[in-house]
């Protein structure tokens, strides 16, 4: 779910452009929707109990409502967390919950290699996986990106346009480890 924007976003600077946004994939959010569809069932206990129309609408209205409020932190951890790329700098936004929000601003002469890596039957089918941005000072471990290769093709043309030299590798971080 790459995009470019020309959007601006709290604590830009001044003459700072924005060149990547991009999110985890919605596959994020699946605990949240198997409990929303679950209070959707539990809606219709009230038909079965007295089976008329009016009680499975209203059930059925009902479940809905608490399968929505179920799910919508689950919605919120997806929609607001956020990785931004600028001219200048790799934002990472992560919101868990309501009230804790988490930044990770990084220089993008910091940034030494992108990695991604996908593994496992659903990871490959659905597309998405671990991007790892190895910095100077550590490790920023990604889950959940969708279509890590694209974004990760991406940073590094966008790195190296800037004219920041990077590797890249298609290796996990502990296979890399070990070759050393």
């Amino acid at each position: 779910m790459a995009r470019k924007a020309k959007d601006t976003f709290r604590g830009q600077y001044e003459g700072e452009e924005v060149l990547l946004v991009f999110r985890k994939h919605p596959v994020v959010m699946r605990k949240g929707l198997i409990l929303f569809m679950f209070a959707i069932l539990l809606g219709t206990i009230p038909s079965f109990i007295k089976p008329e129309m009016s009680y499975l609408i209203g059930g059925l209205a009902a479940g809905f409502v608490l399968g929505a409020i179920i799910m919508m932190p689950s919605w919120v951890y997806w929609y607001f967390s956020v990785y931004i790329v600028t001219d200048q700098r790799f934002i990472q936004v992560t919101q868990k919950g309501f009230f804790n929000k988490k930044v990770i601003d990084l220089a993008l002469n910091q940034i030494q290699m992108v990695n991604y890596e996908v593994s496992g039957v659903q990871e490959t089918l659905l597309s998405f996986g671990t991007i790892t941005v190895q910095t100077f000072v550590g490790n920023l471990v990604i889950h959940d990106v969708h279509k890590p290769a694209h974004i990760q093709h991406e940073l590094l043309g966008l790195l190296r346009a800037r004219g920041i030299a990077t590797t890249a590798s298609q290796a996990s971080p502990q296979e890399q480890g070990d070759s050393e």
